[in-house]
């Protein structure tokens, strides 16, 4: 289950993670009562990205601006998606923008700890200075202080950027969740840190243990946005990557990029929703050298991870993969689960339980 960002941001202010003032909007006319001081900013509020470049964030003076434009927003789709509440929230500056996220990895059954110094919509750039330490012991500051040494910062910044991590670990380890994500840390001209966005990912399981939750459990939009479903990331490589969450596909985008490959797509989807995985492999099946349309990149292999997904999902998933049938794939899955999947699948998926040996293997058959 995927929080709005509003949901999310509650749950940060409860461990002390320092967010901005904001009011949730259900309508337009919300705004003649907010309490908060001009400037602002409105968000769209939906599960998807590219909410800015989409027009889903926009900041306003006044009143009768702030109006026109929360009619606008509640009227805007984001990749099909209509906002039912907007977050209006106070102004920032910032001199830096950090990203920051913990991910559980299934296959070690460890979490991992992840920051970059370039933060924002650029996943590009995120890639490029990402930095991961994985929590192998029972998790201590010295995790948190050693990802913000790996990021290269220093004295009060380190400290305060360390402090947000080992915060954001006791949220995941205290409402049993599978992602935290803070994307932008906003720094100051002072040095003071700010969570301007975040995102938080819900395991479903757990949801019945706390109460605080269930209140947002409501069935998964992007379960209704079939025709809009969309790659996380889209490039000129010949590598495509199929996933089950925003944190796995980050962390395979950043072992693709540090192999020296290129990802042509990243497409992230729900393994148990039957109707995106099948229009994920469509798009992919596309780019593949045999079936590629002009001005799309050519794509030699797949590599697909639903660690931590039921095995029902993943037979699901099988179904559909005679969609590529050119296409080399490489499916990193649990090692209890290899011989029950392997006699399902085509010979031409190969199965891999190692996180780094899938990594290794997508990019042998890439450089070829």
């Amino acid at each position: 289950m995927d929080l709005l960002e509003y949901q999310a941001k509650e749950l940060f202010r409860e461990v002390g993670i320092p967010v901005l003032p904001s009011q949730r909007i259900d309508r337009p006319t919300d705004l003649k009562a907010l309490r908060i001081p001009y400037p602002i900013v409105l968000k769209s509020q939906v599960s998807v990205g590219n909410r800015g470049k989409a027009g889903g964030i926009r900041f306003v003076e006044n009143t009768i601006d702030a109006i026109a434009a929360a009619r606008t927003i509640f009227n805007l789709p984001i990749l099909g998606e209509y906002p039912q509440v907007l977050l209006a929230e106070a102004k920032y500056n910032t001199s830096q923008e950090f990203y920051l996220a913990i991910v559980i990895d299934r296959l070690a059954c460890r979490p991992v700890l992840l920051g970059s110094t370039d933060g924002g919509m650029n996943i590009n750039a995120i890639l490029n200075q990402i930095q991961q330490v994985v929590v192998y012991e029972e998790f201590s500051s010295f995790y948190a202080r050693r990802l913000a040494l790996k990021m290269g910062l220093q004295g009060d910044l380190m400290l305060a950027v360390s402090e947000i991590v080992e915060k954001m670990y006791m949220l995941m380890r205290a409402q049993d969740l599978d992602l935290v994500e803070i994307n932008p840390l906003g720094i100051d001209r002072n040095g003071a840190v700010m969570a301007l966005d975040g995102k938080i990912s819900v395991n479903h399981y757990a949801v019945g243990r706390h109460p605080n939750l269930k209140p947002w459990q409501v069935v998964d939009v992007a379960r209704n946005r079939l025709g809009a479903l969309s790659p996380l990331f889209t490039s000129v490589g010949n590598i495509s990557i199929l996933c089950s969450g925003n944190g796995l596909a980050l962390a395979m985008l950043d072992g693709i990029a540090q192999g020296g490959g290129q990802v042509a797509q990243c497409i992230v989807v729900d393994p148990a929703c039957r109707a995106e995985i099948q229009i994920a492999l469509d798009r992919i099946s596309t780019n593949s050298h045999r079936e590629r349309q002009p001005s799309t990149p050519d794509v030699d292999v797949l590599l697909v991870n639903f660690v931590g997904s039921e095995i029902d999902s993943c037979q699901q998933v099988m179904q559909y993969f005679p969609r590529c049938p050119n296409l080399a794939t490489i499916w990193r899955v649990l090692e209890q689960d290899r011989d029950r999947l392997a006699g399902l699948l085509p010979l031409s998926i190969k199965l891999v339980t190692n996180f780094d040996r899938a990594i290794a293997q997508t990019l042998a058959i890439a450089k070829q």
